[in-house]
C-alpha cells in the first residue's frame, strides 16, 4: 500500500527588517508548544497558494496580496509524512494575529534556528533563507585578466554580493595551477574581509577546500559520491544539476543547494536554447532544495526565476554587468 502522504500549504513572512514569522502550535494539536512556520494542509482542488491565502486568514488573520512557490520538501515524522510546499510571502494586508490561541513572534532570520522546541521540518527553510538570491560564478580566466575580475569583485561586493564559486577551468597551466591558488588566496581575503563566502569549484584541488567556505560539486562528481562530503558545520554543499536525476543526488547528499542549466541560450552557447522556464519550474518542483537558475542570467531574470520557484539566480557574467 502507498504510503500516505499529507500535503501542507506553509508561509514565509518575511519584513524588509530581516524577520521571519513563527507561531506556536495550539494545546489542541500535535507537537503542542513548538514552534512552525504559518499554514495548513490543503483542500480538495485547492492549488498551493490558494491554500495558502486561506489558511493564513483563517490562522493569522491576514490577506495574502503577493506570493511565489519555493521549495517542496517532504519530512517524515514517527506517525506522519508531510509534504510542504514552502512559498515566499512578501505582501499582504493587515498585522498577523493569532486566531487559534497561538503565539506569534518576529524573529530576526540569523537566530530563527536558536528557537528553543523549534518543530523539525521548519529548521531546513530557515537555514535556506540564509542563502542570498544572487550566486556568482569566478570568471577572471588567466592572470593577465585577474586585475579586472578584482575590480568587478570588489564593485560588486560593495553593492552586497554574498556568495561566490570559485571556478577557474581555463586556468593557464591548469585548475590545480601555484599562481591560481595565489590568486584564490586574494579573491578570499577580499570576500571574507567582507562577510562575502567562497566555494570552491570540484575541478580544483581538495585541499583549497579547507580555506573557503564549502565545495561546489559538478554534477559528474556529485554522481560519483555516496555521501556527504566531509565538510565543517559552517561551510555549504552546492551542486550543478541539469537533469531530475542530478537534483536527486543533490538532495541524497543533503546540499544546501542546486545550480539547474541551462535555463535559457547564454552568449557562449547561443545555439543551445535552454530548458526554459516550464521545464526548469517542473523540476524545481521535484527537487526538495533551494534551486539557482543558471544560464542566460541577469538582474533582469531574478524576478522571473522566483516566480516559478528559483531561491534565485547564478551567472558567470551577469554579476558583473
Amino acid at each position: 500500500m502507498p504510503e500516505k502522504i499529507i500535503d501542507v500549504a506553509v508561509g514565509v513572512l518575511l519584513r524588509p527588517d530581516g524577520t521571519v514569522l513563527l507561531g506556536n502550535r495550539p494545546a489542541d494539536k500535535p507537537w503542542p508548544g513548538w514552534w512552525e512556520l504559518p499554514g495548513g494542509k490543503l483542500e480538495p482542488g485547492e492549488s498551493v497558494l490558494q491554500a495558502l491565502k486561506r489558511e493564513l486568514k483563517e490562522e493569522i488573520d491576514i490577506e495574502m496580496t503577493e506570493a511565489t512557490p519555493w521549495v517542496t520538501y517532504v519530512h517524515k515524522y514517527p506517525t506522519t509524512t508531510v509534504r510542504l510546499a514552502f512559498c515566499r510571502v512578501t505582501g499582504w494586508k493587515g498585522e498577523p494575529r493569532g486566531l487559534e490561541n497561538q503565539e506569534l513572534r518576529w524573529v530576526d532570520l540569523k537566530h530563527a534556528h536558536e528557537v528553543p522546541q523549534l518543530l523539525p521540518a521548519t529548521y531546513p527553510p530557515l537555514r535556506w533563507l540564509q542563502l542570498p538570491e544572487l550566486y556568482a560564478i569566478s570568471s577572471a580566466g588567466s592572470p593577465e585578466g585577474l586585475p579586472a575580475f578584482i575590480n568587478s569583485l570588489d564593485t560588486a561586493i560593495k553593492n552586497g554580493l554574498q556568495l561566490l564559486q570559485w571556478r577557474e577551468p581555463a586556468w593557464p597551466g591548469g585548475p590545480d595551477a601555484p599562481d591560481l591558488k595565489a590568486a584564490l588566496d586574494l579573491v578570499l581575503a577580499r570576500c571574507h574581509a567582507a562577510g562575502a563566502r567562497v566555494l570552491i569549484n570540484s575541478i580544483h584541488p581538495e585541499s583549497w577546500v579547507s580555506e573557503a567556505d564549502g565545495i561546489h560539486l559538478r554534477s559528474n562528481d556529485a554522481q560519483v559520491c555516496i555521501t556527504r562530503p566531509p565538510l565543517e558545520k559552517h561551510q555549504l554543499l552546492g551542486v550543478s544539476a541539469h537533469t531530475l536525476s542530478d537534483l536527486n543526488q543533490a538532495r541524497k547528499l543533503e546540499a544546501d543547494f542546486a545550480v539547474l542549466s541551462p535555463v535559457l541560450a547564454t552568449p557562449s552557447h547561443p545555439d543551445t536554447p535552454g530548458m526554459g522556464w516550464e521545464r526548469f519550474a517542473e523540476l524545481n518542483a521535484q527537487a526538495g532544495l533551494p534551486v539557482y537558475a543558471l544560464g542566460g542570467q541577469s538582474a533582469a531574470t531574478l524576478i522571473q526565476a522566483k516566480s516559478v520557484g528559483g531561491h534565485g539566480i547564478a551567472g558567470i557574467r551577469g554579476w558583473i554587468a
